[in-house]
């Protein structure tokens, strides 16, 4: 294990657990909409409240597990793994820099969602599945989450989805 790794990933553990300490305080100290009667389980910082604390605990995680992988003297990420790991970065980027914004939001997702069984199934794998199989059972997955998504943000969380 390289010492520049192992700093740049106790570096990128810190920046995690500041940006989601911080990111958790933003939404504690936001109002609370109380005087217009919003019900506590939907005021604004609820959502990114949590995902600053996961954000934190993420940190937290990478801190421990290389700090265990060092310590073991056994990589973390491979050659394999870095290939997925750089998909999944570039799909999700496509999704949030090119499709969100673009294509209504249920579209978007169900494309992103498509295209991630896809990929994942199929050619990032180590056992590719049959591909017609794939691609009936991610069209199938991509519309219901789509759809899904879409109704429990506009319907239950009421937000508006670009």
């Amino acid at each position: 294990m390289t010492s520049s790794m192992t700093r740049a990933d106790r570096i990128t553990a810190v920046v995690f657990i500041i940006a989601g300490a911080a990111v958790t305080w933003g939404s504690w100290i936001m109002p609370r909409l109380e005087n217009r009667g919003v019900h506590p389980s939907s005021v604004p910082g609820l959502v990114p409240g949590i995902l600053g604390v996961a954000l934190v605990l993420c940190g937290i995680l990478l801190a421990v597990r290389r700090h265990q992988a060092v310590a073991e003297d056994e990589p973390v990420l491979r050659g394999f793994e870095a290939k997925r790991l750089a998909v999944v970065l570039l799909l999700t980027l496509g999704f949030t820099f090119g499709l969100v914004g673009t294509v209504p939001f249920w579209l978007a997702t169900a494309i992103f969602v498509f295209a991630f069984i896809v990929v994942f199934d199929c050619l990032v794998t180590e056992a590719p599945k049959p591909l017609v199989r794939t691609l009936v059972l991610a069209a199938i997955v991509a519309v219901a989450a789509g759809a899904i998504v879409t109704l429990v943000f506009e319907k239950g969380f009421l937000v508006r989805l670009p």
